[in-house]
């Protein structure tokens, strides 16, 4: 279900989104799991704290935090991407691929080769949205799946900001 995306606001985040960003997040952790150990996401206590040396985005939409999404250094050529949710309501509008897209051109723009991230194999939809982004798989460990874009290669129609066919 397409939207127009014009009324999607990415931002960095600030403290006053704390509640609704990690409530979100939560949400779409419990939503996927079928139930949520709170003592698993200490990051999300304290979101300012946890991402200090980070790019935190939320995504707004009539004043509300729809989407989160975060790109955390991991070496001086790489980093890899985090805490990647948009609200249930919210899905396959543009949102999961507009924060994609700018978390990515963010790396660009710092100068990192690769882009990595991680995901559960079973999500079939994220693993597909990644996918349909250009991520390539790198492998599989207990479970997840293991992804990676080469900032290298100049953009490709399965590059993030090009293909609309799936979203998150």
């Amino acid at each position: 279900m397409p939207s127009n995306t014009s009324q999607i606001l990415i931002r960095p985040f600030h403290p006053d989104d704390q509640s609704a960003a990690k409530a979100l997040i939560l949400a779409g952790l419990a939503e996927h799991w079928g139930w949520l150990d709170p003592t698993c996401n200490p990051d999300l206590d304290d979101i300012t704290t946890s991402y200090a040396d980070a790019l935190f985005l939320v995504a707004y939409l009539a004043g509300q935090v729809v989407g989160t999404g975060a790109l955390l250094r991991r070496s001086q050529t790489i980093a890899e991407i985090v805490r990647m949710s948009v609200a249930k309501p919210y899905r396959r509008r543009g949102i999961g691929r507009l924060i994609l897209t700018h978390l990515v051109d963010m790396a660009r723009q710092t100068g990192f080769k690769q882009v990595v991230l991680e995901t559960t194999a079973s999500w079939h939809e994220v693993v597909q949205f990644y996918k349909n982004n250009g991520f390539q798989v790198t492998h599989y460990q207990d479970g997840d799946i293991y992804f990676c874009l080469d900032l290298t290669r100049p953009n490709k129609p399965s590059q993030p900001g090009w293909q609309q066919e799936k979203e998150e």
